[in-house]
């Protein structure tokens, strides 16, 4: 996957968006189930030749992620502090993911199954989602460094919302894959916060205004 602003962005809306349907899920039964389906769909996404391909060929289909980016690292002054602590956590693990081999291998092997299952059975499916559960659990939560989800407890001890966020956790994974990939860091949050917000603002000004 080439480096460049573009594809930053791109990943870092998909991850931004995975995180916040985790917080809808843990909230409320009502979801967007558009977005919910896009990134779920994204995890089985492996050799994407276009960075866009792996959110449905649509731009659209991140906006609500752009504007995230938008509103977390732009001037507003109120910022979504649980929201940036979710994506500080995803991109940790990622990092321990990266340098984990055997991880990596196990993730792999899962995925190809994944796809296989897709085949016969829509992502949103009960069964495809405690599948998507699992692999979040086996090879992303063993690594450590767990993230502390926050929403309604009686929401939060349900087995399909608990299914649900762990599939939302391992689609934020996926984007922040793409995000080192293309080059992303800490330091980009940083040194290039300004370009990426002015990137974003410019792909959301492309969007027809029925996906605003």
């Amino acid at each position: 996957m080439q480096e460049s602003l573009s594809t930053q962005i791109i990943a870092l809306a998909g991850l931004c968006q995975a995180l916040k349907l985790v917080q809808q899920v843990a909230r409320s039964t009502e979801q967007d189930k558009a977005a919910l389906q896009v990134m779920l769909n994204s995890v089985a996404v492996i050799d994407a030749e276009q960075p866009l391909s792996i959110y449905g060929d649509d731009t659209a289909n991140l906006a609500t992620g752009l504007k995230l980016i938008v509103d977390q690292l732009g001037d507003k002054p109120q910022k979504d502090v649980e929201l940036t602590r979710y994506i500080v956590g995803v991109l940790a693990l990622e990092r321990r993911l990266h340098k984990s081999a055997g991880n990596l291998k196990q993730l792999g092997d899962k995925l190809q199954h994944l796809q296989r299952q897709l085949q016969h059975f829509a992502v949103t499916d009960d069964n495809m989602l405690a599948s998507l559960a699992d692999i979040y659990s086996t090879c992303i939560s063993s690594l450590g460094g767990r993230i502390q989800i926050y929403g309604q407890p009686e929401l939060l001890k349900q087995q399909s919302v608990q299914h649900k966020v762990r599939a939302l956790l391992l689609a934020a994974i996926r984007s922040a894959v793409l995000w080192r990939q293309a080059g992303g860091s800490r330091l980009n949050f940083i040194f290039k916060r300004r370009k990426l917000v002015a990137q974003a603002k410019q792909m959301l000004a492309q969007l027809p205004s029925s996906s605003l």
